[in-house]
């Protein structure tokens, strides 16, 4: 059965920002944060080996592989094609719907003020990415736009923690967070993989 975009939206409680700086990282990774309940990734195309990570952790069993930082049209059908079944984006851009919609990937856009949010919705997405969330207005903002817009969800990311997840989970419109406190570069570098797996341990009992 396919997964609908608010459906994987739903089952997690942190989407992994993931940026891959090395390959051999990659399964050991989506292993480590599977292990811990964390099966949703975003793999970011910010390095050289965005694509190949992809589709090394979409071999993973359990893992929900998604590609992040999409931000040209032509990356879409690649993702799509590395093994990506939904797609993140930083903002919206004309060039990224139609992307979005021929290459049929579930595209999460990002959204900053309630224009954009509009201009997203009338485009057909009613799931959206606040980005950068802090920087944003947060919560309030969150708050403020599930009253005129209430049939968006969002996944907001840019500057939440471990410790500010639980107020953004409690809003009504919010699915999910993103987050890169899951993934420290530190802990991936000494291969560290246990301690990743508790951060993802604690990171799904955030839902609870």
């Amino acid at each position: 059965m396919t997964m609908t975009l608010l459906d994987i939206m739903r089952s997690a409680s942190v989407i992994p920002v993931i940026a891959i700086d090395d390959p051999e990282h990659a399964v050991p990774l989506a292993q480590a944060l599977v292990a811990g309940g964390i099966r949703v990734l975003e793999v970011t195309l910010r390095t050289a080996h965005g694509l190949g990570a992809i589709r090394a952790m979409a071999q993973v069993p359990g893992a929900i592989v998604g590609v992040g930082t999409l931000t040209q049209a032509e990356e879409f059908t690649a993702a799509r094609d590395a093994g990506a079944v939904f797609g993140v984006s930083p903002g919206l851009t004309p060039a990224l719907i139609a992307a979005a919609r021929s290459s049929g990937l579930p595209l999460l856009p990002g959204v900053m003020t309630p224009s954009e949010v509009m201009a997203a919705r009338e485009a057909g997405f009613r799931q959206l990415k606040l980005f950068p969330a802090v920087p944003a207005g947060g919560v309030g903002m969150l708050n403020a736009i599930g009253g005129p817009l209430p049939d968006v969800t969002f996944c907001p990311t840019g500057g939440i923690s471990i410790e500010t997840a639980p107020q953004f989970l409690a809003c009504k419109n919010v699915a999910c967070v993103g987050g890169s406190w899951l993934t420290p570069k530190d802990a991936i570098q000494a291969g560290n993989w246990a301690h990743i797996t508790e951060l993802a341990r604690a990171a799904s009992a955030l839902r609870a």
